[in-house]
């Protein structure tokens, strides 16, 4: 790496951050021309088969320990920029979204008995999972904003019956645990589903920039499920409060694996330049590109940086929804600088598939989006300056 993150870190998360880097160079980087890499993702066949061999390396989801513990948010963050190295990391590793998300969630909010049935096979890699939250935009539903749900649930004896349509749904294909959320007359309300569903239904599977995550990006309608009272997440109407516990750790996690995906960019196109000859010298001898490589530098300390910073906050028991707000738009937009300069340093070959330059580049746009976008978050905190301001004066702007 061309710089070590997370020399504060604890010794442990030192000692497995190193295993996961081993394993991903040595042993996952070999893989990213497989076959069974497609439009929507890898393989399932695939996933099981990088698994297997995570397991075996002893680095399968190696953010929780063996007593059912998670590593802080800092000693996280230390492993996961690692597992990121590789577009397949994540996926070996089992650190990937949205499953490293809603293990959290699940860890934090689920009854002993949710997390034996539900969290259990995920943890061990034998599930992944899908979060049914996002609606077709066209039809008026949630996206950014949650609070457009249209999805609804109501009781019916001791299950409850779901109704809706869910977009952009991560992994749907293929996942074996989803959450569901949907509006019951109290609110907001999540509930832990066995997939395959018969009553939710893929109606197709959506072309898009990035191809990293298995089963790609649903279209889903859910028409009548039934779902046991006891699969409720926590109660009726406190969705959105779930929603909060899984928000700012999952934000950050993205920063931390997309890092780990633009140090590699990086690296190659360093290489690239340091060993390409053009009109008399070495690329990086010619100040366009030094430059350039530089300014990458520059940028990934940053996030290295501010990543540090707010997994301390998350740390402390805040819910960081400011600083990861923060983290989200700062990380997300100079990451996409680090990927686009990368494929100008090489060029031809950096919009070729020969590297994962060119997929990094594709990996990182989307990663401005999902989330939410950069400009949901700005806006955000252009409310809490006012909402400051005004609590500081004790008035509003005429």
């Amino acid at each position: 790496m061309s710089f070590e993150y997370g020399a504060a870190s604890s010794d442990r998360a030192q000692a497995i951050a190193a295993r996961v880097e081993a394993f991903i160079r040595e042993t996952i980087i070999p893989y990213e021309h497989d076959p069974r890499l497609g439009a929507h993702g890898p393989a399932d066949e695939l996933v099981q088969e990088l698994r297997g061999k995570a397991r075996s390396a002893g680095v399968l989801t190696p953010h929780i320990l063996d007593d059912g513990s998670h590593l802080s948010q800092s000693e996280t963050a230390t492993v996961l920029i690692r597992s990121g190295l590789s577009p397949l990391g994540p996926l070996a590793c089992n650190t990937m979204a949205p499953d490293e998300g809603n293990m959290y969630l699940l860890g934090k909010v689920g009854s002993p008995e949710q997390r034996t049935r539900f969290l259990e096979p995920m943890v061990s890699g034998a599930a992944r999972s899908a979060f049914f939250m996002t609606e077709p935009a066209e039809e008026g539903g949630a996206g950014s904003d949650p609070s457009m749900m249209k999805t609804t649930c109501r009781l019916d004896g001791n299950h409850w019956v779901i109704n809706g349509r869910k977009k952009f749904i991560t992994g749907a294909e293929g996942a074996k645990v989803g959450i569901v959320m949907a509006k019951s007359t109290d609110g907001a309300c999540m509930f832990l589903v066995d997939l395959p569903d018969p009553a939710i239904r893929t109606t197709r599977i959506l072309d898009t920039i990035d191809s990293s995550m298995p089963g790609g990006h649903a279209e889903i309608d859910i028409v009548d499920l039934r779902v046991p009272s006891d699969q409720m997440l926590g109660v009726s109407g406190e969705g959105f409060k779930y929603a909060q516990v899984r928000l700012s750790p999952a934000r950050l996690s993205h920063c931390m694996r997309w890092l780990g995906l633009a140090i590699r960019a990086n690296e190659i196109a360093s290489d690239y330049a340091c060993r390409r000859q053009a009109f008399g010298k070495a690329l990086v001898d010619h100040e366009g590109v030094g430059f350039m490589l530089a300014d990458n530098l520059i940028d990934l300390k940053q996030c290295e940086l501010i990543i540090a910073w707010c997994a301390e906050v998350l740390d402390t028991g805040s819910l960081g929804t400011v600083e990861s707000s923060m983290a989200k738009v700062a990380v997300s937009d100079a990451l996409f600088r680090v990927a686009d300069r990368c494929v100008q340093v090489m060029g031809g070959s950096g919009v070729s598939r020969d590297t994962i330059v060119e997929q990094a580049f594709r990996e990182i746009r989307a990663f401005r989006i999902y989330d939410g976008p950069t400009e949901v978050h700005k806006w955000s905190l252009a409310k809490k300056i006012k909402r400051d301001w005004v609590n500081a004066r004790g008035s509003v702007v005429q």
